[in-house]
């Protein structure tokens, strides 16, 4: 019971002291793209928060030049391109940023040669920095992609939330996969049409309204009784589902920040899907786990280690949808 408090207790404390918008993944942008032999497209997109904006650069080899644009603000980030004259081929040669601190936001790194596949890095502090492969693997946007949809479910609070809510409500292996495979079939649909342009909603309002659903969740988990099944309770795919349409609003914005390649746009789309969905059964595994030892060692302790934790988790979302409706 001590173990699963302080697991709770963590997320909670992690999640209470994250901004409002705690579903948004702020990295920064890198992108090379190739005009022609010598001349390549540069785009740099550098968020407010997280450091790279004020302290971060592109790094090119000497033996290019770069003739940068004026910045412009867009959004939550700063946006630079420019044109990048090179006497040499980059093959081989090293690009990224500096100026990364400890710290620092992440970010993505593509570049994209003439009539070859696209090459892709996630730039961190440690390893700032990517040699130009001269036979690229063209497996690197799936690969970066689908591990930047793992870190989003894991680091965006309210799904990581919103996923242990539902696990705590229904607590039994077969309705949790109902619900979850519910819940995935959804929000894949609207992560893809929004990111596809095919629809889409009002970003704010939607960061307001998954919260609301976490506390929601938290209503039905501490109303719950023996005998007396609710509606979330009977039809949990149903609520799973139509709340999925919803996050999927929410990852679409998440995905929007990031960016997405233009020629790999279906690839870095269906494995950052993969990617949550990864993240989202490790979150599942785990509360099934911590909720099955609980039965097992201290099965007294179960039900008001769930009370606890679902007040923490409906007050920290209650904190969220205040927040974020005033913002």
């Amino acid at each position: 019971m001590k173990a699963f408090f302080r697991l709770v207790l963590t997320i909670i404390a992690l999640a209470g002291a994250l901004p409002a918008q705690a579903d948004e993944l702020r990295p920064g942008y890198l992108e090379l793209t190739q005009q022609t032999q010598s001349e390549w497209k540069l785009v740099w997109k550098a968020p407010i928060l997280g450091g790279l904006a004020t302290r971060a650069e592109p790094l090119l080899p000497d033996f290019c030049q770069l003739k940068l644009e004026t910045p412009r603000l867009s959004g939550p980030a700063v946006v630079a391109t420019g044109k990048v004259s090179c006497s040499k081929p980059l093959e081989g040669a090293t690009v990224g940023l500096k100026g990364m601190e400890p710290g620092s936001t992440d970010a993505l790194l593509r570049v994209a040669p003439l009539g070859r596949p696209v090459q892709t890095e996630r730039l961190i502090p440690d390893n700032s920095s990517y040699t130009v492969s001269t036979v690229p693997d063209g497996w690197q946007v799936a690969r970066t992609y689908f591990v930047i949809g793992v870190e989003h479910i894991l680091a965006g609070f309210d799904h990581l939330l919103f996923v242990i809510a539902l696990v705590l409500l229904l607590q039994r292996g077969r309705p949790v996969v109902a619900a979850a495979t519910a819940f995935t079939l959804a929000h894949s649909l609207t992560l893809a049409g929004t990111t596809l342009g095919l629809f889409g909603l009002p970003q704010a309002p939607v960061e307001a309204t998954i919260a609301l659903s976490i506390v929601f969740l938290a209503v039905e988990i501490v109303k719950a009784s023996p005998g007396e099944l609710r509606l979330s309770e009977r039809l949990p795919w149903v609520v799973a589902f139509l709340f999925g349409l919803l996050h999927g609003f929410g990852f679409a914005g998440a995905l929007r920040e990031i960016g997405l390649p233009e020629t790999d746009v279906p690839v870095a789309l269906l494995t950052f899907n993969l990617g949550v969905e990864a993240g989202q059964l490790v979150i599942i595994a785990a509360t099934l786990a911590v909720l099955g030892a609980l039965a097992r060692f201290a099965p007294t302790a179960r039900r008001p280690a769930v009370i606890a934790s679902t007040y923490a988790i409906g007050a920290v979302a209650s904190f969220w949808f205040i927040e974020r409706i005033w913002a």
